[in-house]
């Protein structure tokens, strides 16, 4: 294909084997920023509604690029380093041959071809060939460096002398990405003397996702949901004492990065939000609360190394829940490893139980475990204020009441 332009759009980090269109689109103004932020983002160059390239941007300055060709199947896939001031150097660069658009679709390539550029002015040129018809055969990226289906310890291995500069490109400023234009000839693709970039990002959105009816988490009654019907039930589940002035919010396993909120010291209660439906009840919510005064707005719980601009649409930053519990807790807060399933876990694992407490000797702090409404997953903390600004209550929302919850 000879082409003059490139449609350009932007997404979060994807890879080729997932399609020919971004699954999560993001604007080029969002693209922009994480790029200024050292942040990973994709960029898909296209030309007449047909992939060329993906081009993905790491952190630490790294890149990666899928090349794809005339059928769009993606057949290549090179890898960018810093080398010097100003310059990439493609250090790694793999080729795939299928024999069949199943076997493309599937990721069981026939050859896999990887040359790495080496010290000296060598380079590495290794083939692997993949197994008889009908061998299971592993993915794409899913082999280990080296080892073949039908022979792993005997992989045929050239070295090459080649000069370095054959392998280097200028690093791209945001938005220049006819730095990459070159790699495309490796598929056939040849750009005409002037290539025209064209924007067909998406617009920036509405930005983050936003606190909405927190409050309405908490009042009894009957609501609708995305599952239909509900009744909202609010429960005690006793005081959490902060000794430390620091709130924790974390999964109670995995406490060593947990989501702080500075709060005054002292006893305060807890409370969940149950909703009930007619296949049961979950915690929809929980809230600890500092201040009888009501809120007068509502903010996300950040990390010092956060920022808001960086998100998406819907996007949020939360607290992560691998064990499908969450919990409020002093910062200064431990959990004995063997406590975790006999005194919190294998109680929350009764239907009669939502809540659970880890006590601990006054007056050193305790710690209240609930259910996580979704399961595992990430989940926004938001910080209510007064009207002087002090801290009124923090809840944790599961967003079993939303239907446009964000990620």
């Amino acid at each position: 294909m000879i082409f003059d332009s490139l449609d350009v759009s932007y997404g979060e980090m994807w890879g080729s084997y997932r399609g020919m269109a971004h699954p999560d689109p993001m604007s080029r103004a969002l693209a922009a920023r994480k790029h200024a932020a050292g942040m990973d983002y994709a960029v898909l160059l296209s030309a007449r509604e047909r992939p060329l390239a993906l081009v993905e941007y790491w952190p630490r300055r790294m890149w990666r690029v899928y090349l794809f060709d005339d059928r769009s199947w993606c057949m290549q896939m090179i890898d960018l380093k810093p080398h010097h001031t100003g310059m990439l150097l493609a250090h790694r660069n793999t080729r795939w041959q299928f024999s069949t658009e199943q076997e493309h679709s599937s990721g069981q390539w026939d050859v896999q071809e990887t040359t790495t550029v080496l010290a000296d002015r060598m380079v590495e040129v290794r083939s692997e060939f993949a197994g008889p018809r009908g061998a299971p055969t592993q993915p794409l990226h899913a082999r280990a460096p080296g080892r073949s289906s039908s022979d792993p310890e005997h992989v045929p291995v050239r070295l090459l002398s080649a000069p370095v500069e054959d392998f280097l490109c200028p690093v791209p400023e945001f938005g220049d990405w006819q730095v990459f234009a070159p790699f495309l000839a490796q598929q056939g693709h040849e750009p005409a003397t002037t290539v025209v970039l064209r924007d067909v990002s998406v617009d920036e959105g509405s930005g983050p996702l936003r606190a909405t009816e927190i409050e309405q988490l908490f009042t009894p009654g009957e609501c609708d949901t995305p599952d239909g019907p509900a009744v909202v039930e609010p429960v005690d589940a006793g005081l959490l004492r902060i000794t430390s002035g620091q709130l924790a919010v974390s999964d109670p396993g995995w406490i060593s990065d947990p989501r702080t909120v500075a709060v005054p010291p002292g006893e305060f209660p807890v409370t969940l939000s149950l909703l009930r439906t007619t296949h049961g009840a979950r915690v929809a919510a929980a809230r600890v609360t500092f201040l009888d005064s009501p809120p007068r707005e509502w903010e996300m719980a950040l990390r010092p190394d956060e920022d808001l601009e960086l998100l998406g649409e819907g996007q949020f930053y939360g607290v992560g829940v691998d064990t499908g519990t969450a919990a409020f807790m002093d910062a200064t807060r431990t959990v004995i490893e063997e406590q975790l399933d006999e005194d919190l876990f294998i109680p929350l694992d009764s239907d009669s139980r939502f809540s659970v407490e880890l006590p601990g000797t006054e007056p050193e702090p305790n710690l209240i475990a609930f259910r996580a409404g979704q399961g595992d997953g990430a989940y926004p903390v938001w910080i209510g204020r007064t009207d002087d600004g002090r801290v009124g209550c923090v809840v944790v929302d599961f967003q079993l009441h939303s239907a446009d919850g964000g990620e």
